[in-house]
């Protein structure tokens, strides 16, 4: 049953141990960085910002740092078979690694977490060159997916010590209205949610602000359950998504087989106008779910008055839904590469707080209707 609870509604938190400042970045790991770092560029209207590599110092591997506002992704890839990230990407495809978070003290950040239980991944470490100094620490989390703590407050470089400022020859492509993290979902196995949800509340200081059990989120054939985890000042939200009973086999299920564990299902991005960035996306080759026009029908008399023209929406495939603080409008992809795993969401918030409740259904059937595509269902 959907709970929301009053920390949507007023989400600061004054004790909170573990102040974030936001997600600093995400960074994928993958097969190819420098490809993948061209997609993200044409596809989505990310800028070229930083890179590190053999010309940097850095012997092993490559990363390619693209911003687009307050987004920014990194694209690692290893140099060589025996590196570590090479087991990673040969297990589970491109992927997620790091959910990077800024804070003002990462050394407090990783003191905080791991005595309240967290693994560490990384000590707290400074980092420093000519444009000044940085600290990174991190913990792990589901899977082999991994938190950092960044502490930039005395960096004025292009990314992180280590970084070169990254300009390409050729004209960067316009940026699509993407502004920010809005959330990250997490995939996790049979019966982990709670397990997760207790570390996020015991090990980061998060709330559960928002839960759905298998009534919320099912359709004739499957079902899964999600718990909606926020920070502090709610500026970092992570739902959580476990497998539930059904006829056949649900979207988490089919991540778990194909990425070969738990990791990160999808990253919400934020946009203004959710009509010009989809535009701008779908003129760009990026591919998207699509719900029957039935869904449009009653639409309004479902959700009440909107500032947006219904034809542009339905066109589009766009879906809006309402709470008692506003409305949102969201949009999903099709999974970003050949393994069906990792996809976006586009969301334009107009006051709501909450995650879409009131397109579960025609979302989980259009997804079904992929995976039955597929062989999967």
């Amino acid at each position: 049953m959907e709970t929301l609870t009053r920390s949507t509604q007023h989400p600061i938190n004054n004790t909170d141990f573990l102040p974030l400042q936001g997600t600093d970045y995400i960074e994928f790991y993958v097969g190819n960085a420098k490809q993948a770092a061209h997609f993200y560029k044409t596809a989505f209207g990310f800028q070229s910002l930083a890179y590190a590599g053999p010309e940097t110092g850095v012997k092993n591997k490559v990363s390619y740092v693209i911003r687009q506002n307050k987004l920014t992704f990194v694209l690692t890839t290893p140099l060589r078979a025996d590196h570590e990230i090479s087991t990673h990407v040969h297990k589970h495809g491109d992927g997620v690694k790091v959910l990077a978070l800024r804070v003002d003290d990462a050394t407090d950040a990783w003191e905080q977490t791991t005595k309240r239980g967290a693994k560490s991944y990384m000590k707290p470490t400074e980092m420093s060159d000519e444009f000044g100094k940085a600290v990174v620490s991190g913990i792990c989390t589901y899977g082999e997916t991994v938190h950092l703590f960044i502490e930039r407050k005395d960096y004025n470089g292009p990314f992180l010590p280590g970084f070169r400022k990254w300009e390409t020859p050729y004209y960067n492509p316009a940026e699509t209205g993407l502004q920010y993290v809005d959330h990250c979902v997490g995939n996790v196995g049979w019966n982990q949610m709670n397990k997760w949800v207790q570390f996020y509340e015991d090990v980061m200081g998060f709330r559960n602000i928002l839960s759905f059990d298998d009534n919320d989120i099912s359709t004739e054939y499957s079902a899964l359950m999600s718990k909606v985890m926020s920070n502090g000042n709610g500026y970092v939200k992570f739902p959580i998504n476990e497998p539930a009973e059904g006829k056949k086999k649900s979207q988490v299920e089919e991540y778990l087989d194909f990425y070969d564990g738990e990791g990160v299902q999808h990253v919400a991005l934020a946009t203004n106008n959710i009509v010009e960035t989809v535009t701008a996306l779908r003129s760009r080759g990026v591919d998207f779910l699509t719900v029957p026009g039935s869904y449009y029908e009653d639409l309004l008399s479902r959700v009440g008055k909107i500032d947006e023209d219904l034809k542009p929406l339905q066109e589009l495939g766009i879906l809006v839904d309402r709470d008692d603080e506003g409305y949102l409008l969201q949009i999903f992809t099709k999974p970003v590469e050949d393994r069906p795993t990792l996809f976006f969401e586009i969301i334009q918030r107009k006051g709501a707080k909450s995650f879409g409740k009131g397109n579960f259904k025609a979302l989980f059937e259009a997804i079904e209707r992929e995976q039955e595509a597929r062989g999967n269902l």
